[in-house]
């Protein structure tokens, strides 16, 4: 035993690498068949899935430039990170992006920017900027609400998110006078920290489910009586990220309290079957919206992404014969958010927000809807230039996931569904959530939510009006593709240039004043 021993404290340190090298070598050879790069370079194979592995942050902090990142380029996070944190959030020496690309975004100036009036709101808080429209004014109900802010945070549920991120959230939109979507999965106590509450439910009927899975009414009126800050619900149809098709929440994330929320099992996965039990029409879908309505007294919406419109025009009959319906719709982008998807739905299945909405108000607006509705865009709209684009568009709010998330400390890892959220948001990892400072984060996210509305407020002023709702169609300029390989300047930017008086080069050589010459 002592000879062993003597043998083992005699190896050098680098003996003992090389011994470990030699047992993955043999490893790799002879045990493993399961990767045919470490079986045929045994040792060397494991640097190649190491660096893939790592290649995602390597092209985001050394190879990426600041423009071409997606679903967030290093510019946007940048000036979400600055603004969360009330640092210069400026740029110098003109703009780095391609104001020439597709569907970059112009805004067109007054001649002379809006004047304020002497104490005008904006004098006293240069933050503050309201929705113009009251969800369920038009449909009377018993407790309408014009959201304070025109920036609000949109669906994401206790369970995708952490107790300390929607914690964080809550006490952030209370600070900045805006609302906090729940998300599908239920009213949590993280949610009820002061902030106005939207609560949002899908096929899973989480927070109000029957014991056969169904929607109970019950269980709703119970909540709302309950939580006097639920101030709207919303029903989804679909998400951006993957519209037709039902959610999933890992096992892993299902933690007791989340169980009980949602009132399902612990530890295992929870699927959100595509379609609704409550209903299976669009008929059927409004008696739905109105029993909610009137048994709860709020405004009731729905929430979708946007693809075929057969169904929407069905319904924009139907509210136009009976005066009933949705009191708000949501509109989300095709682009996808927070929820995890297959790359088929996220990159494929239903329009980017740009188009979805278009299509839709200009069919709710064909049946004289448009001015009965609150319309709420929710796709990569966290940005004063996209809102305005969007509320020129005929948006009344705009709802912020990602954005929301990133004012918190997300740093794009793109790891949602995975439980491994490095930053604690998206994680029910309690030693990641233990990084989160709630209440440094909520101030982040409504300085965020400020600076948003103070340079919104700042663009529309400079555009001539006092609130955004004014923008018109005709204030934005946007790049469009044209079909055409090329087109002559005066049909591209609609005017002639003035002839420059011409004789000659000779009499341009011959000009006494060429050059400076006396």
């Amino acid at each position: 035993m002592d000879l062993v021993l003597q043998f083992f404290s005699s190896i050098a340190w680098w003996g003992w690498i090389l011994i470990v090298l030699a047992f993955v070598a043999i490893r790799d050879v002879f045990f493993q068949r399961s990767h045919t790069i470490s079986h045929n370079f045994p040792i060397v194979g494991h640097l190649r899935y190491w660096l893939e592995s790592i290649g995602p942050e390597m092209r985001q902090y050394f190879v990426a430039n600041n423009r071409e990142e997606l679903p967030f380029n290093r510019i946007e996070r940048g000036w979400i990170y600055a603004s969360a944190k009330k640092e210069n959030n400026y740029e110098g020496f003109g703009t780095d992006r391609d104001i020439h690309a597709h569907q970059h975004i112009f805004i067109n100036n007054a001649m002379m920017p809006f004047k304020l009036p002497e104490n005008h709101p904006h004098k006293i808080d240069k933050t503050f900027l309201p929705c113009a429209k009251v969800m369920g004014e038009f449909n009377k109900r018993k407790r309408p609400y014009r959201p304070a802010s025109i920036i609000n945070v949109s669906a994401m549920s206790f369970g995708s998110l952490s107790a300390k991120a929607i914690e964080s959230l809550n006490k952030g939109v209370k600070i900045a006078g805006a609302y906090h979507n729940t998300g599908e999965g239920g009213l949590s106590p993280y949610h009820s920290n002061g902030g106005d509450v939207v609560f949002h439910f899908g096929t899973g009927y989480f927070g109000v489910r029957s014991e056969d899975g169904g929607f109970s009414m019950e269980k709703m009126v119970d909540l709302v009586n309950k939580n006097p800050f639920i101030r709207a619900i919303e029903v989804k149809l679909s998400q951006g990220a993957k519209p037709g098709k039902g959610g999933v929440l890992p096992g892993a994330k299902i933690t007791k309290q989340i169980a009980e929320i949602r009132g399902v099992e612990v530890g295992k996965d929870v699927l959100s079957p595509p379609t609704h039990k409550a209903f299976s029409n669009v008929p059927e879908m409004v008696d739905f919206i109105e029993k909610i309505a009137k048994e709860t007294g709020l405004p009731v919406g729905i929430k979708a992404a946007i693809g075929k419109l057969e169904q929407w025009e069905e319904l924009a009959d139907i509210m136009k014969a009976t005066g009933k319906g949705p009191d708000f719709i949501t509109v989300d982008g095709g682009e996808g958010g927070t929820g995890a998807a297959p790359p088929s739905f996220a990159d494929h299945v239903s329009l980017p927000w740009v188009y979805g909405f278009s299509d839709l108000y200009r069919l709710f607006q064909s049946k004289g809807l448009s001015e009965r509705i609150v319309f709420v865009g929710s796709g990569k709209l966290g940005f004063p230039a996209k809102a305005a684009m969007a509320l020129a568009m005929g948006v009344d709010c705009i709802n912020v996931a990602r954005e929301a998330m990133m004012s918190i400390g997300c740093i794009q890892a793109q790891i949602c569904h995975t439980n491994r959220c490095p930053a604690g948001i998206a994680t029910q990892k309690k030693w990641t959530q233990n990084g989160i400072n709630v209440p440094l984060k909520s101030e982040r996210l409504a300085q965020y939510f400020k600076t948003f509305r103070k340079e919104f407020i700042e663009i529309t002023h400079a555009a001539g009006y006092e609130h955004p709702c004014e923008f018109k169609m005709s204030d934005i300029e946007i790049n469009v593709d044209d079909h055409n390989l090329s087109k002559e300047l005066n049909g591209t930017f609609m005017y002639q240039k003035t002839p420059v008086p011409f004789k000659g080069v000779q009499h341009l050589k011959d000009c006494m004043h060429l050059g400076g010459v006396e």
